[in-house]
């Protein structure tokens, strides 16, 4: 007898391999009806939803599903929210590296997912992500002041310092408080759906983690849940192929499909190329669809790859070939929607570098600004009353007392 121990596509020094890895011509998947049963679904969990060809046209009946979700400045919106939320991870990567600020993680390579499905969703929906999905906010319209306050920790931080960097919290924005626990963002979403249907709501609520979570506990729970009550929850796994230094054959990603483990469950799933943005506004348009018309939840195994490091600790050249991120299949989402922008003759190289220039020169100010009210090389330190804020609706007497001993 003996174990079998997966390995990833490369290891340092190693050409990459992703030679198993089976792409599906776009436009080769039908659109399903919204009633789409768990039996009918093993094409859907085993396939991919593709609607980019390799020459940037939008080809099949998902491209035609979208509609005027997928109209010219629809597109031309999508491709500014990802050079958007790309500039500002490079920009705090940089602080985090000149010592301004503690700690930061970028979803490089996967902005085309959160961008697309958060254009997809209404006001009141609530998202319960991971600390990958700061593109739900970008394309919220959530103010870039905020959104980087709460990475310095400074007088811009709606939560007062109180998170770790990147765990945003934006209740207004459909983004609950992140929880730096992986897997618990999946009970939670469908316990917040469970009670928008009792409180006679139509809003849905849409769970993240990432392929390395759907080992927890907490994945499986939620999908028993999900399967028995049938709440309107689009359960999102965002398969970028490495957890922090695991890659995700360690989570069974070899042997099955992650979006094939919701079918046990007796509940429907897709896989979508999550690089192809088109795919990713069909699949949304058509997950959050079957979710509000209340044909029960429904899983979407968004396949990516993690282009950065897992975070500033981290290092990946210790545990992946440096040239992987380059030769992975999908590409870069940001240069295939390009591509396919060309192809209308709505985009150009010069057209791209403009507004690239434009999103920069906004981020870069408003980083200023945002670092003038305190960093770590330049600390501003908030008053320490802040602690007893926002914990009680009253105050308790004891934490009052407390509070003026310190002399505030």
């Amino acid at each position: 007898m003996k174990l079998r121990f997966p390995t990833p596509p490369s290891r340092p020094g190693e050409p990459p391999d992703f030679s198993d890895l089976v792409i599906p011509p776009a436009g080769a998947l039908p659109v399903p009806p919204l009633d789409l049963t768990s039996a009918a679904a093993w094409d859907y969990a085993n396939g991919l939803v593709r609607v980019l060809d390799d020459e940037g046209r939008a080809v099949g009946p998902w491209a035609d599903y979208l509609g005027q979700a997928g109209d010219d400045e629809a597109l031309i919106r999508g491709m500014r929210d990802m050079l958007t939320i790309r500039a500002i991870d490079r920009r705090l990567l940089n602080a985090q590296r000149q010592g301004k600020t503690s700690f930061y993680m970028q979803c490089t390579g996967e902005e085309a997912i959160g961008c697309g499905f958060q254009r997809m969703l209404s006001k009141g929906d609530m998202n319960f992500p991971t600390y990958r999905q700061q593109s739900l906010l970008v394309a919220a319209d959530y103010p870039l002041e905020t959104l980087m306050g709460q990475v310095y920790s400074n007088r811009k931080d709606p939560l007062m310092g109180r998170q770790l960097p990147i765990l945003h919290s934006a209740r207004e924005y459909g983004f609950f408080s992140i929880s730096g626990n992986l897997g618990t963002q999946y009970p939670q979403a469908v316990g917040w759906a469970m009670a928008a249907v009792l409180s006679g709501e139509s809003a849905i609520a849409a769970g993240w983690i990432g392929d390395g979570a759907t080992a927890s506990n907490d994945f499986h729970s939620a999908l028993v849940s999900a399967a028995v009550y049938r709440p309107p929850v689009v359960l999102n796994i965002v398969n970028n192929q490495w957890a922090i230094s695991s890659f995700s054959g360690i989570a069974g990603g070899g042997e099955a499909t992650f979006a094939d483990r919701a079918i046990g469950y007796g509940l429907p799933a897709i896989r979508v190329d999550g690089n192809d943005y088109l795919a990713v506004l069909a699949a949304s348009k058509w997950a959050i669809a079957r979710a509000r018309g209340g044909h029960g939840p429904v899983i979407i195994e968004w396949l990516t790859y993690r282009a950065a490091a897992h975070s500033t600790s981290d290092d990946p050249s210790a545990y992946r070939s440096k040239e992987e991120a380059s030769a992975w299949p999908l590409g870069d989402p940001i240069d295939r929607l390009r591509q396919h922008l060309a192809t209308k003759d709505i985009w150009s190289d010069g057209r791209h570098a403009q507004v690239e220039a434009e999103i920069l020169d906004t981020v870069i100010a408003t980083q200023k600004e945002v670092e003038s009210h305190g960093t770590f090389v330049n600390p501003q330190p908030l008053s320490p009353a802040e602690i007893f804020r926002g914990v009680y609706k009253d105050m308790p007497p004891h934490l009052r007392r407390q509070r003026q001993e310190m002399g505030f």
